[in-house]
This record gives C-alpha cells, sequence and structure tokens, in this order.
C-alpha cells in the first residue's frame, strides 16, 4: 500500500536503518482512490498507538515513541554518532538539515499543484554552487541530501547536470555498501514518492 502521509519523508529513514544495520518492520497504510482519499485505515489506529503528536511516519523502539521524520532521523542518528562532533560540525548539521527540507518542499508544492498538468514547471531549486553535500564525515544530513536530490533527479533527469559536486555526492552515497544494497533489494521501491493525491510522482514505476 501507499502511506497517507508522504511516502517520501520515510525513506531518508529507510537509508539510514538499512546503513546502520538496524532491524525494522515497514508498516505501510493505504488510502482510497479519488475523490475520497479515504484515509481510515490510519485513522482507527493513529491513537492507539501511544504517540504524543499521531502522525506518519511514526517511529516505535521499545519505549521510545516517535514522530516527525527529522526527529526520527537524529535519534538514529545519535545511536551511531552521525550528527556531528565538534561544535561547529553540529552547527553545519543543523543548518543544512533545514535547508534540505526547504529544498524538499520546492518540489512537494509543484508535485501537488492541482494545477500541475498546466503550469509551469520550474528547475528543481539546487544551492547556487551546489555547496553543502556530502564533504568529509557521514550524518543523517547526507541520506536527507541523498533521498531529496534522487527525487529532483526523477523529476527531472538532467537537473544535476551542472553540479559536478552533487553529481560526486550522489554516486559515492550510492555506492555505500549497505545503501546499494538496500537499493538493489525486492524491499527498496524507488516510486512512489508522493501520496495518491499528488499530480506527480504518486504512481509505482
Amino acid at each position: 500500500g501507499v502511506p497517507l502521509v508522504f511516502w517520501e519523508l520515510a525513506h531518508a529513514i529507510r537509508l539510514l536503518l538499512e546503513h546502520t544495520e538496524t532491524p525494522y518492520e515497514d508498516k505501510l497504510y493505504s488510502c482510497g482512490e479519488a475523490p475520497d482519499y479515504d484515509k481510515s485505515q490510519w485513522i482507527n489506529e493513529k491513537e492507539k498507538l501511544g504517540l504524543d503528536f499521531p502522525n506518519l511516519p511514526y517511529f516505535i523502539d521499545g519505549p521510545t515513541k516517535l514522530t516527525q521524520s527529522n526527529a526520527i532521523l537524529r535519534y538514529i542518528a545519535r545511536k551511531h554518532s552521525m550528527c556531528g562532533e565538534t561544535e561547529e560540525e553540529i552547527q553545519r548539521v543543523d543548518m543544512l538539515e533545514n535547508q534540505i527540507m526547504d529544498f524538499r518542499m520546492s518540489l512537494v508544492m509543484v508535485c501537488y499543484n492541482p494545477d500541475f498538468a498546466g503550469a509551469a514547471h520550474p528547475h528543481p531549486f539546487l544551492p547556487p554552487s551546489g555547496e553543502g553535500a556530502g564533504e568529509g564525515f557521514l550524518t543523517f544530513v547526507d541520506f536527507l541530501m541523498f533521498d531529496v536530490l534522487d527525487q529532483n533527479r526523477i523529476f527531472e533527469p538532467k537537473c544535476l547536470e551542472p553540479f559536478k559536486n552533487l553529481k560526486d555526492f550522489m554516486d559515492r552515497f550510492g555506492a555505500l555498501e549497505k545503501v546499494a544494497a538496500y537499493m538493489k533489494s525486492s524491499r527498496f521501491q524507488k516510486m512512489p514518492i508522493n501520496n495518491k493525491m499528488a499530480k506527480w510522482g504518486n504512481k509505482k514505476l
């Protein structure tokens, strides 16, 4: 099935779980078809899970129950020292985390635009020099960056051509042993990356 809210927000979490060899169960909730997009499968369960802020994706690890995708990523990353070590590194991670989410939303706004078919589709937003991706230590923001760049690359295959450092980052990250194995496995689904009500990225390839 397709998750009710933002399939794409869970993808970076899956990549990090795979990279850190953390066992997990991938539970998916399906919503109905247009025009109602029935959400009863999720609504009937959401208040029974003990979540402070019931939402998707959620993550349950024993007594720990989290929602908000980046809170989940940080929780997993802290267990594996992947949030930056020095104060300067931590500041950079914090800044990039929020910058990447802005970057993600620029594509989301296009994909969920009701007038998608008739709208002009701008090139996905990229930082002017492609700065900030994949330099030095590996942190959870690399997983966010790979995920959102991959989505943009699916949307517009040539969008990374002007940015050699981003293309190199994608190659390096995609070659990580556990990431590469996951993306070649039957568990990996490249699409859909958006929910059924999106105008793009809402179907399996």
